[in-house]
């Protein structure tokens, strides 16, 4: 089954808007794990514009499931991520105008930054994954580079309009997947995903675990975030395939 991370960073945003106590990111996460979250997901950012240190500390101490750290290639949050030892660190861009991560890491264009962060957070112990774009070259130098996994990028798709452009954005995740698996790669997809377009992407064979972090907040504003995560976990599941053959 299709793990899925819930990105808890928005419930900082909505703290860090009155610079106050609440909502606690931390008290999200539980409430996630609750709900069936197979891992909490944070984006430790250089700005600190959302998630704080401080989270990311307590969130090592009470994630019983998978913690995954997303970051900049940045030597204070690298050091952080050394102290911290998250299950997964996963390396993606970062500019500081933007709302939210745009587009994939271009890989082959850092190939030696990206290398040399690889490398240390292998060597203490964590999985390392780059989020990139679905394409072949990213996904071979991601190889080469030593990643443990690649993260698709799946704003394109999300942002798609139109069924071809749809079926055109689903056809790349197809074949990079297939192409990602032959590599030996674990493969991960995120951005942009919600509670309707994220049933074609469980149909993708080889995807292994989705990071979703907005729509699930979104929904939580509303119904509350155990049941947004519970509601979320059923859609995968119902619309996964080999979920039908279970008993």
């Amino acid at each position: 089954m299709i793990r899925l991370g819930v990105n808890i960073d928005h419930v900082a945003t909505v703290r860090q808007a009155r610079r106050a106590k609440e909502p606690d990111p931390v008290a999200a996460a539980v409430l996630a794990m609750l709900g069936g979250a197979d891992g909490i997901t944070v984006h430790l950012r250089e700005d600190r514009r959302h998630i704080q240190d401080r989270d990311v500390h307590v969130l090592r101490e009470i994630v019983t499931t998978r913690l995954n750290l997303e970051l900049a290639a940045y030597e204070e949050i690298i050091q952080i991520a050394l102290k911290v030892k998250p299950d997964e660190a996963t390396l993606v861009p970062e500019k500081r105008q933007e709302l939210t991560t745009e587009g994939g890491l271009d890989v082959c264009a850092n190939a030696d930054a990206i290398r040399g962060a690889v490398d240390r957070l292998k060597a203490a112990g964590i999985h390392v994954s780059l989020f990139i774009d679905p394409h072949l070259e990213q996904i071979d130098m991601a190889k080469t580079l030593g990643a443990d996994a690649i993260e698709f990028q799946t704003a394109s798709y999300s942002e798609a309009v139109g069924a071809d452009a749809v079926a055109n954005e689903l056809a790349k995740l197809h074949t990079a997947t297939a192409h990602a698996k032959n590599r030996g790669l674990h493969v991960h997809m995120g951005h942009g995903l919600n509670y309707y377009n994220v049933k074609p992407i469980v149909r993708i064979p080889g995807v292994e675990e989705l990071n979703i972090g907005h729509s699930i907040v979104s929904r939580a504003v509303l119904v509350g975030f155990e049941r947004a995560v519970r509601e979320m976990k059923e859609v995968m599941q119902e619309h996964y395939p080999l979920a039908k053959k279970q008993p």
